[in-house]
């Protein structure tokens, strides 16, 4: 039985989600997947089966450009297959370098994490060496704190190089620190100061489960995939500078959504305990302007100008429709209270996608196949065909055919939703 063969039958074991491939949830049950939570993200075992299907030879090259905490890279390694990731957003990509160290050394990373646990065991409570953003304060209390504090301190006084132990110790930390809070996290990560869980684990206890299982994760994945091919750089998918022109064979990827959710605020929390941002001021310029414009909050801060935008020569297959949208929005915001300016954040989506299509076009041979996985939006009930105008984007850029296969309906249970506007999911394919 071949190692891809003894992956598949040990994930077959895992309860099944039912129409579940464009969503993370099974993700939680699988081996190196499940040690970040991070909503944004699709089935690893559907990308699986999608490289398994795919033929691609040895030598074959599958690109991730919105690579996020790694799915498509943990599963093309699992497949034995070459993969490069790029991610703009500084701590995913951080948290993605992090699970590719899974290949490393099992025992060293177990020896930094019990002489982190033995520092923090003889700290005295009230050395608190790190000053900490007001978040902070809110999401833990101060002798909880003081653990995670030590806990951090024994983790920096290691980290002198940036070797793959410490990488995996700082993931570990991090992963704990939500099951050492008491307060709450919506269903898309955001954390909600004024609730309350009923189950909290000490910052010890946490970390040592989520070492615990890291470590099993580590021996398995080891035991199966002995030589994984896989690589993260920093970079935005607008140009894939650092991917060589006519190198890829295969893209599987699934770029943000024009649903206006932030992707900055999401890992705000962790970014807070580890001093990248000391509020939620600071997003904007140490996340947001990296990423593509799919939240209203980007778009506002970058005051943009709509009709400069619909004239962009790269959006022109959609201009027309997009400016009746645009204006449609425009006119809607001003009879909600938050007046979000989703007119201009869909103009800016777009736009940047544009860009993304002409330089996966660029990086791809030809022939190519590119697999997004996508949903569509209707911000205040206006609804955005997004499946439909990114295909044709993509074929403006210069692919020759696009395909969206549906797998699920999003929205149709109307009880505290915003609109009533039904929404869908799936995969857009295009090939040339």
């Amino acid at each position: 039985m071949t190692n891809l063969s003894l992956f598949v039958e040990y994930s077959a074991e895992l309860p099944a989600i039912q129409d579940a491939s464009t969503t993370f949830i099974d993700n939680m049950k699988l081996p190196i997947h499940r040690w970040f939570r991070f909503s944004a993200g699709f089935s690893a075992q559907w990308v699986q089966s999608v490289v398994g299907a795919s033929g691609l030879s040895h030598d074959a090259t599958v690109l991730d450009p919105f690579a996020g905490s790694g799915t498509t890279l943990i599963a093309c390694q699992a497949a034995d297959v070459s993969v490069v990731g790029i991610e703009a957003h500084p701590f995913v990509r951080q948290v993605a370098e992090a699970k590719l160290a899974w290949t490393s050394s099992v025992a060293d990373f177990r020896r930094l994490a019990n002489a982190m646990v033995d520092a923090t065991q003889s700290s005295r409570q009230s050395d608190m060496r790190n000053s900490y953003p007001k978040l902070i304060h809110q999401c833990f209390p101060d002798e909880v704190l003081a653990q995670l504090d030590a806990m951090r301190y024994a983790w920096q006084q290691a980290h002198h190089d940036d070797s793959p132990a410490c990488r995996l110790a700082w993931l570990a930390l991090t992963a704990s620190l939500r099951a050492a809070s008491p307060v709450g996290t919506s269903q898309m990560e955001l954390v909600q100061p004024k609730k309350r869980k009923a189950k909290v684990l000490t910052p010890l206890e946490a970390f040592q489960c989520q070492v615990a299982m890291m470590c099993s994760d580590m021996r398995h994945m080891q035991w199966l995939h002995p030589s994984p091919r896989a690589s993260m750089v920093a970079g935005d998918a607008r140009d894939c500078r650092p991917i060589t022109d006519d190198s890829v064979d295969y893209v599987i990827t699934s770029p943000p959504y024009a649903n206006n959710f932030d992707y900055a605020d999401a890992t705000r929390l962790e970014m807070s305990f580890w001093g990248q941002v000391e509020g939620w001021a600071d997003l904007q310029d140490k996340v947001r302007k990296h990423l593509v414009r799919s939240c209203s909050q980007h778009a506002s801060a970058e005051k943009l100008d709509l009709h400069t935008m619909l004239n962009e020569v790269c959006v022109a297959p959609i201009a027309s429709e997009m400016a009746t949208v645009c204006e449609e929005l425009a006119q809607e915001r001003l009879s909600h209270g938050g007046k979000k300016q989703y007119h201009l954040m869909v103009a800016a989506y777009f736009a940047d996608m544009a860009k993304v299509w002409f330089a996966l076009r660029r990086v791809c041979r030809k022939g190519a196949t590119v697999c997004f996985v996508v949903g569509d939006s209707a911000p205040y009930g206006v609804y955005v065909p997004v499946h439909d105008w990114l295909g044709r984007l993509a074929l403006a850029a210069g692919f020759d055919t696009s395909f969206f296969e549906k797998t699920r309906d999003r929205n149709i249970k109307w009880k505290n939703r915003k609109h009533r506007v039904p929404l869908l999911e799936g995969r857009l394919w295009v090939q040339g």
